[in-house]
Formats: C-alpha cells, structure tokens, sequence
C-alpha cells in the first residue's frame, strides 16, 4: 500500500562562507514563493543586529521581513501557520535549531534553512553537521578568495575574539580559499 506524503515537506540547506550569497538566495526564495502565493515566514537570530532588527538583510541591502527570535523554539510555534519556512543564520541558534526544523518538517511544512557550516576555525558549525544529513537538498555556495580570487570555502576573521560567533560583516570577515585560510586566526 503506498504511504501518503504531503504536499510539501522538505528541508533545503543553503551554507557557504561569508559573502557567498547565502541571505540573497534564501531572499529569493522567498520572493519565488510570495509569487506562489504561498504563506511564507523568515525567522532570523535576534541577536544579528547588524543591518536592521525586524528583517533579513543581505550585505548589499536587499531585504525582506523577517521575526527576530531569541529560542528557536519560536520558530516552530510561529512557523506552523506557514506553508514555507525561512530561517537565516542558522549557526547562532546551534544545536538547538534542529528540533523545530524537524518539528515544522513533520508537520508538512517546506523549510529553507543558510548559515555558515564552518565557524572561523575550519570547524563544523552547529547545527550543520546534523543539518546537512537531514537536507533533502544542499545549495553550497563559493564566492571568490579576498586574496587570490580562487573558490572560497571558508570565513576568514580579521579581529581578535575569544568568542566562537561574533556578529560581523567586511569590518570583520572576508572569505578565503582553502590555501589562503588562517584557521583560527
């Protein structure tokens, strides 16, 4: 006897480092969607403060609403009204993301989850490693070495922090090849 599905009930994972188009592609997305006439909400890290508090934003200042959320726990409780599911900045939340996205999966919902899948060490970022093996698809994205214009892969930090995630942009951040990357700097 074959087993019913819904409709729609898939996670994309979008990751890649900084500067790769990651918030621009989750954007169109988006803007695909409210073309569908579907019921679209975009949750975002209320900690990303950088552009604007109440949208995701990409570096060059394209935009779309979003719901800033301390626990990811609001997301599930928020994103059961929405057919699709928008989430930026996934590597803020950690761990803790994953149960919401699997929630908001197993109840029918599209979910369209991008962040960094590596921190500025080189490391997995959670929830990525999970996120990954849970993705019915994978955008990966590169964009070019600051330094050498090769395929970057990583975020390389400029500053000087002790702290695992620290909110930035080009002040910050640029993106590295594999060859060009200072892990840990």
């Amino acid at each position: 006897m074959p087993t019913s599905f819904p409709a729609r009930a898939d996670l994309t994972v979008i990751c890649g480092p900084m500067f790769a188009g990651k918030t621009s592609e989750l954007i169109r997305r988006y803007e695909a969607a409210a073309l569908a006439n579907l019921r679209v909400r975009a949750f975002k890290p209320q900690r990303d403060i950088r552009y604007d508090p109440s949208a995701v934003v990409t570096h060059a200042g394209k935009s779309i609403a979003a719901t800033a959320v301390e626990s990811p726990s609001r997301i599930l409780l928020d994103g059961l009204g929405a057919e699709l599911v928008l989430i930026d900045e996934a590597h803020f939340f950690g761990s803790p993301l994953l149960e919401p996205v699997l929630g908001l999966i197993n109840a029918g919902h599209s979910v369209v989850v991008a962040g960094l899948e590596r921190d500025h060490r080189g490391e997995p970022f959670d929830p990525f490693p999970r996120l990954l093996c849970e993705a019915d698809t994978v955008v990966k994205l590169t964009c070019p070495c600051a330094r050498c214009g090769a395929a970057a892969v990583h975020s390389q930090r400029l500053i000087e922090s002790s702290e695992r995630i620290v909110v930035g942009g080009a002040e910050s951040y640029e993106p590295r090849c594999r060859s060009c990357f200072v892990p840990g700097k």
